[in-house]
């Protein structure tokens, strides 16, 4: 006879690919990213926040100048050749690396906010979102023996830095961690590697003018670790550059 877990037990066991866990994990990013809890509301959203990275929007900031927005488009347009965006593609390819918005403008925020109206460009939205940020995240922070809350900490790392090698993206900043603190995996404290992990992101976002302010760590998921809630279980309340959010 087969054994049923408890839902909440299930649910932990699975981690942050639990649906309700991915749910409170794109809700702590938009609280961060747009302000607001509504993550399901931001496919249209772009702007260019004036970070160096061109463009940024969608549900979980695609950039112009990051290479991750040019490879959506062009998921979206094997899917749906006469999407909005298609036109932009070579544009997207030539601004890619820089903050430029030659060949953007005028056209293209209202062709992203046309496009967002379609289910394929939503669907292509979470698909390019699972693939370049959460799927990675989940996986790293498993092997390295983290808990919901560290896979979380570790996809919103990738989320604002990426997942890149140097000093200031994703992969440095956990080499940063590893100098200062064993992983769990390597018999560590799961909550010291953790702080030590968020000290190492703190440092690097400092080192960025467009990320000094570090509220989305320190009132957010500094709180949620020092209240041992390593299995992000609700309910949860953070505050993101001065707002304050609840998760019930």
């Amino acid at each position: 006879m087969l054994s049923r877990l408890p839902a909440a037990e299930a649910a932990n066991s699975a981690g942050l690919a639990a649906p309700a866990k991915k749910d409170i994990a794109m809700r702590l990013v938009s609280s961060a990213e747009n302000s607001s809890l509504d993550w399901e509301a931001q496919y249209a959203y772009i702007e260019d926040i004036g970070d160096g990275r061109g463009y940024t929007a969608g549900v979980i900031g695609f950039c112009s100048g990051t290479s991750d927005m040019l490879a959506l488009v062009e998921l979206c347009t094997e899917r749906d050749p006469d999407n909005p965006l298609a036109p932009y593609r070579l544009a997207l390819r030539a601004v890619d690396g820089t903050d430029s918005h030659e060949g953007l403008d005028p056209g293209f925020p209202a062709a992203w906010r046309q496009a967002a109206g379609t289910s394929v460009f939503r669907e292509a939205q979470r698909d390019e979102r699972d693939r370049v940020y959460f799927d990675p995240a989940v996986a790293r922070a498993r092997k390295d023996g983290l808990g919901t809350l560290g896979q979380f900490v570790y996809f919103d790392a990738m989320v604002m830095h990426g997942p890149g090698t140097d000093a200031l993206s994703f992969g440095g900043i956990r080499g940063r961690a590893r100098e200062d603190a064993a992983r769990p995996a390597d018999g560590g404290d799961e909550t010291g590697y953790l702080h030590a992990f968020l000290d190492a992101r703190v440092r690097a976002m400092r080192l960025e003018a467009a990320h000094s302010e570090v509220s989305r760590v320190e009132t957010a998921q500094r709180v949620f670790l020092e209240a041992g809630n390593l299995d992000l279980d609700p309910p949860l309340k953070w505050r993101v550059y001065g707002d304050s959010y609840e998760i019930d």
